[in-house]
């Protein structure tokens, strides 16, 4: 175990890291009285993340609803200046 005040953890902010993702317990301590601790954040394993179904797959469907204009007050959103705030 690692116990550093913390002026000396500020000045020693690098190393005390290292420290932490090697496994060993590194504490912060304020006037030698421990107020935390640093440990490292666990990495999960990552897979490449699933998207939902895209044109080139099979079973994906645009409904023909897509390409219906969009609503007069949806295009005034889309188009307002910043004269046409409320």
């Amino acid at each position: 175990m690692i116990q550093l005040n913390l002026h000396e953890a500020k000045a020693k902010l690098s190393e005390c890291i290292e420290a932490a993702l090697r496994g060993e317990r590194v504490v912060i301590a304020r006037r030698n009285v421990p107020a935390v601790e640093l440990a490292p954040i666990p990495q999960h394993a990552s897979e490449p993340r699933k998207l939902g179904q895209g044109p080139k797959q099979s079973g994906y469907a645009l409904p023909q609803s897509f390409w219906d204009p969009l609503p007069d007050d949806v295009l005034a959103a889309f188009n307002a200046g910043p004269d046409d705030q409320p």
